[in-house]
Formats: structure tokens, C-alpha cells, sequence
């Protein structure tokens, strides 16, 4: 049996992923920029989204948690959409030492109301709990990030630190069929907690852990960080016409037209 989390919310609008660490060229819309950020924001606002996950960039696209950048985008994307939630990665890749990440992440504290609202951490990554703990110091939310069995089980065994917003499950595996049951799996590791538990997949994979994260009434994400097409397979018009598409998803219980049947089969094997 799959535990349900106790903390689940059962929100109809899935999280954004504006834009993640594609690069420029990978999508005619896809938001570098602040102001661009901030109008994609505003869009998938204006659907019922109220939280928003952003990988910052510098004036060269390149990826960045230099505290300027950072505050730039947070506060476009604040004076665009007030009552947005926006979140922001630590990015190993970006700065792989974790010191180094950790003192990053301290200099947000100066940057008072262009200050994100939460930090996505994953549990895999050495450090993270010095990261949790300076962010919840500094009143910035937590997003525990858990990529496999084995991260869900640490997280159980060490606990959730103060702070935490939600975990995210994300499932990095291609295949639609293998990546629902990789996520069954990691939903079993988990097992219950205290915070609602978002689950997503990427790339070919998206709509399958969608439709099975609606169908389990889990919260959901979706934007062009984790997929360029519908679930029709055609290319999507952008981070609105995602979330349009998931919101259908979610008001037929978990069933996306033109999706694979399979993983829709597995959703019920709780």
C-alpha cells in the first residue's frame, strides 16, 4: 500500500516551473529575464497558480544564486503578482561547493522584501541541512526535494527540519510506465509527514507522475523547466498553455487526453 501524506493539500492548481535550467534557445517563450519571469507569473496567476519555481539568470542566461539576480527576479515577479509564492533552487551545479552555497544563501537575508519565499533543497546534496537551517533562520520557507527511495528514506530517518513548506518528489526517470511506478516507490520510502508532498516528473514522463499525482490526490507542478509539450505530445505554447492543460487533468480526476492509459492503471494499485 502507498501512504497518503497527511499534510496533502488536493490544490487543483499545479506549481510552475518557469523555466528551470533549459537553455535560452529552448523554447520561443521561455522567461529568462525578471520582467519575463514576472509575466509569465502573472499569467499562470491569472489560472489559479499561486506558487512559482524559478532558476534565476544572469544578463548572459546563465544560471545564478548571486543575491542580485536573485532579488531582481523576486521582486518583479512580487510587484507583478503580490500574493505569488516564489521559490528558488540552491543549485549545486551552480556553485558546487557547499560552504560557498551556504553563504549565498545567508546574503539573501539582505535583501528584505525581495527576499524568496522559499529555497529548494534537496536532500541528496552534501550540506543541506546547514542550508535548511540558515534559511529558516532568515524566514525563508523550505522545499525538501527527494529524487529517489533512498533520499525519501534518509528524509524519514533524520526528519523534517524546521520550516518545511512541502517535499517534492521528483521523479527523473524517462519512461512514462517506469517513472509512475519509480514514483509509487518513493512515495513508499517517504511515507507519511506533516507537510503536503508535491510529485512531478520531466520530459516524457511529465504527464504520466501528473495524472498520477492528481489521481492520488498529491499536489502537482508543471511548467517548461519539466516538459515542452502537452500531453498530446505537440509542442506547447508555453508555461500558460501547460498549466491550462494540467488544470484539465486535474478536473477529470487524473486522466489526461492523449496520454498513456498505463500509468493511469497503476494510479489505482495503491
Amino acid at each position: 500500500m502507498i501512504p497518503r501524506p497527511n499534510g496533502r493539500t488536493g490544490r487543483q492548481a499545479p506549481q510552475t516551473s518557469l523555466n528551470g535550467t533549459r537553455p535560452v534557445d529552448a523554447h520561443p517563450n521561455l522567461p529568462i529575464t525578471p520582467w519575463a519571469l514576472a509575466q509569465d507569473a502573472l499569467r499562470v496567476a491569472e489560472l489559479g497558480v499561486r506558487s512559482v519555481h524559478v532558476h534565476p539568470r544572469c544578463g548572459e542566461g546563465r544560471e545564478t544564486i548571486d543575491l542580485h539576480h536573485v532579488g531582481d527576479v523576486v521582486a518583479a515577479i512580487r510587484s507583478a503578482v503580490p500574493a505569488m509564492e516564489v521559490g528558488v533552487p540552491t543549485c549545486r551545479w551552480v556553485q558546487p561547493c557547499p560552504g560557498q552555497r551556504l553563504e549565498t544563501v545567508t546574503s539573501w537575508g539582505r535583501l528584505g522584501q525581495a527576499k524568496p519565499d522559499v529555497v529548494a533543497v534537496n536532500v541528496h546534496e552534501d550540506g543541506w541541512q546547514a542550508i535548511c537551517a540558515r534559511a529558516c533562520e532568515l524566514g525563508i520557507g523550505l522545499e525538501l526535494g527527494v529524487w529517489t527511495p533512498g533520499d525519501a528514506v534518509q528524509l524519514r530517518q533524520v526528519g523534517l527540519p524546521p520550516g518545511v513548506v512541502r517535499v517534492v518528489a521528483e521523479v527523473t526517470v524517462a519512461d512514462p510506465l517506469v517513472a509512475v511506478g519509480e514514483a509509487a516507490r518513493i512515495l513508499r520510502a517517504l511515507g507519511p509527514v506533516d507537510v503536503p508532498v508535491l510529485l512531478h516528473g520531466e520530459e516524457s514522463s511529465a504527464w504520466a507522475v501528473l495524472e498520477y499525482a492528481a489521481a492520488m490526490g498529491l499536489d502537482t507542478r508543471i511548467g517548461l523547466e519539466d516538459v515542452l509539450t502537452n500531453p498530446d505530445g505537440r509542442p506547447t505554447a508555453g508555461n500558460a498553455d501547460l498549466v491550462a492543460h494540467a488544470l484539465q487533468v486535474h478536473a477529470r480526476g487524473g486522466r489526461s487526453r492523449g496520454a498513456d492509459r498505463e500509468p493511469r492503471r497503476l494510479a489505482r494499485l495503491r
